[in-house]
């Protein structure tokens, strides 16, 4: 069986997350209490399902705690488990639940929906870290569909040297923020940006008039070949402390030219290494591309 379990903030786009399982053929249980997620898992299983998808949040209540030995056990019996965590700033959340006019399933009388989303925070702090953290603040619901398919497709890539680890390239503008979900952030608004040319400035980083721009400068071949150095260096210890995703973040001044040229300079390079995925934040759902092993 496939299990793909997703968790994370109310209003951080569980719902979407989940019609994209649900469209893909997924059986899929929305609001299921942890302390059920074993029995339900067996159940399925007898039935024949191959393919389930599950949301676990905050609505569970005082079950969560029974979450990570739940997901050990199911692992220890065979189950394909991949876990996703939902998350975006708070600022995102109370201008979404405004426009919906929705109210958090934590609010109540004593508490505001900036307390409610405060106390969910706390509430699901042990489970951010058990899989793959995802910051769908700046994202268009489309770009969200597009970024869970890949998620779930990373399932079909071959085994890697590095074992069950994706290592994920992300390509950002500093001026929307930085993503919630990256563990590594590499800065690169120093170098010469195609921005300032008049010819480039509509264009991105998957156009040729760009890539030859930025290759023909030795500033950005020499910060390619550090991140590449860095990353190679560091990713044995990510493996060795269990890490399913290491997701690292290429950040210019608009996400548009530098960072994805180096985002998908990067994944390439790693393709022979290790399961790659490169995302581009601040560009539209069809410039994002899924790497598997050559």
């Amino acid at each position: 069986m496939h299990l793909v379990l997703i968790s994370g903030l109310s209003g951080s786009g569980k719902s979407i997350a989940l019609k994209v399982l649900e469209d893909a053929d997924y059986y899929c249980v929305d609001n299921l209490p942890s302390q059920l997620l074993q029995p339900l898992v067996a159940q399925l299983d007898q039935q024949g399902y191959a393919q389930v998808g599950v949301v676990i949040d905050s609505r569970g209540g005082d079950s969560l705690c029974t979450l990570p030995p739940q997901l050990d056990a199911l692992r220890a019996k065979g189950v394909d488990l991949q876990f996703l965590f939902l998350d975006a700033q708070d600022a995102t959340l109370i201008k979404r639940y405004s426009e919906t006019r929705r109210r958090h399933p934590l609010a109540s009388d004593r508490l505001t929906l900036t307390e409610a989303i405060a106390e969910e925070r706390v509430r699901l702090a042990g489970l951010a870290a058990l899989g793959h953290h995802m910051d769908t603040s700046v994202l268009k619901p489309s770009a969200l569909r597009e970024w869970v398919r890949q998620f779930v497709a990373t399932d079909a890539f071959p085994d890697s040297p590095q074992g069950g680890l994706t290592l994920l390239f992300e390509s950002f503008g500093f001026k929307n923020g930085i993503p919630l979900d990256a563990d590594l952030v590499f800065d690169v608004r120093c170098l010469p940006n195609p921005y300032y040319e008049q010819n480039l400035r509509a264009l991105t980083g998957l156009d040729a008039q760009v890539i030859a721009f930025l290759e023909a400068e030795p500033e950005v071949l020499r910060m390619r070949g550090d991140i590449a150095g860095f990353v190679r260096d560091w990713l044995p210890a990510y493996v060795r402390d269990s890490r399913n995703y290491l997701t690292v973040g290429i950040g210019c001044t608009g996400g548009q030219h530098r960072s994805v040229y180096l985002a998908e300079r990067l994944g390439r390079e790693f393709r022979s290494c290790a399961r790659v995925l490169v995302r581009h934040r601040e560009l539209p759902p069809p410039a994002m591309t899924a790497l598997g092993i050559a």
